[in-house]
């Protein structure tokens, strides 16, 4: 398949190289260098080595040959299902559970549940690996996916997907206090200019991006926020979140990588999403409740903070006593008269 990439002028100047990294998240570097290396990258019709500087304005074209798949296997494992009908399904994904078969991980995925479970009754728009994939969260992100059993319905929800009018609402416990009980996060997220695991708001590949975000509950040291996205960008939560000095907690990829609590992964859970019907034309809501890590997180997070204000309460309470009985409390126990007759 014949790949083309229109060189904006911002990034004159650039290897390459380092363009078609930029451009090509889905591509390894190793396999970008290998079609440099066999002259089989053109820019305008010629062929250019990975030395070759970008001018912006050109056309930058590869061949990329088609991947051979293999055969997903069906697997057995319990599904949690919100809701079915013909062309629809809506699951709560539970954490740990990659959502489509990728290298590394070939089994134990939705796909394989989902295959188990609705037989051949899955959109093939995505290929085999994907079987009825509109949209995907993180392998440690819990929560609503919606799921398409045709073509139909898949290119509904794609368009919907498309134009940003799906809601998606999520659910974040963040590191810090949050300065505004609201805000946005209105930043483009594109590949990460060194490190291609992540994602980043200073790719100039960067796709435009937007988040909005509300704290629910504050705990001091972590807030517990609800975040709505307009746009679905790869780890938009987390890259935004961390952007403004509030990793998510757990989030080792954009956080700190000593974790205060025993987490798998970021506390990240996709609470409600809602969409126009491919069938009725109606609006249609769905939601998944908190995950039982998440809620008990929460909890621990709120005796945490009411055994901060309790510790509080009683040191005014044995100030106050302090003063009482004649002392002064920033000299422990030296009667004040003592301190006055010294002067």
């Amino acid at each position: 398949m014949m790949q083309e990439y229109l060189v904006p002028e911002e990034a004159a100047g650039t290897r390459i190289d380092k363009f078609l990294a930029d451009a090509c998240p889905d591509l390894s570097r190793s396999f970008l260098q290998k079609l440099l290396k066999e002259s089989s990258v053109t820019a305008d019709g010629k062929a250019v080595k990975s030395s070759f500087k970008v001018n912006g304005g050109e056309t930058i074209a590869f061949e990329v040959p088609k991947p051979q798949e293999a055969a997903i296997e069906a697997e057995n494992i319990p599904l949690d299902i919100l809701y079915e009908d013909s062309d629809i399904i809506l699951v709560n994904k539970p954490k740990g559970m990659v959502v489509h078969p990728a290298a590394g991980h070939y089994t134990g995925t939705l796909v394989n549940a989902l295959i188990y479970h609705c037989k051949d009754q899955l959109s093939g728009i995505n290929g085999v690996m994907r079987p009825g994939i509109v949209h995907r969260i993180d392998m440690n992100t819990t929560g609503v996916l919606v799921v398409c059993k045709n073509d139909f319905a898949h290119n509904s929800l794609a368009e919907q997907l498309k134009v940003h009018s799906i809601t998606r609402v999520y659910y974040a416990i963040v590191f810090g206090n949050l300065r505004e009980d609201e805000g946005t996060v209105h930043a483009p997220i594109g590949r990460h200019p060194t490190d291609r695991k992540k994602m980043s708001i200073h790719s100039k590949q960067g796709r435009d991006a937007i988040t909005h975000y509300r704290v629910l509950e504050r705990f001091g040291a972590y807030t517990f926020i609800e975040c709505r996205l307009e746009t679905g960008r790869t780890h938009q939560i987390r890259v935004h979140m961390a952007s403004i000095g509030h990793p998510l907690l757990g989030d080792e990829v954009y956080g700190p990588a000593r974790q205060p609590f025993s987490l798998e992964g970021q506390t990240l859970h996709a609470g409600v999403l809602g969409f126009i019907h491919p069938r009725t034309g109606e609006y249609v809501e769905f939601s998944a409740p908190l995950p039982a890590y998440f809620e008990e997180l929460l909890e621990k997070l709120r005796k945490r903070l009411e055994d901060k204000q309790l510790e509080l309460e009683v040191t005014d309470a044995a100030k106050e006593c302090i003063v009482a009985q004649g002392y002064d409390v920033n000299y422990g126990a030296r009667p004040l008269k003592r301190l006055i007759q010294s002067k």
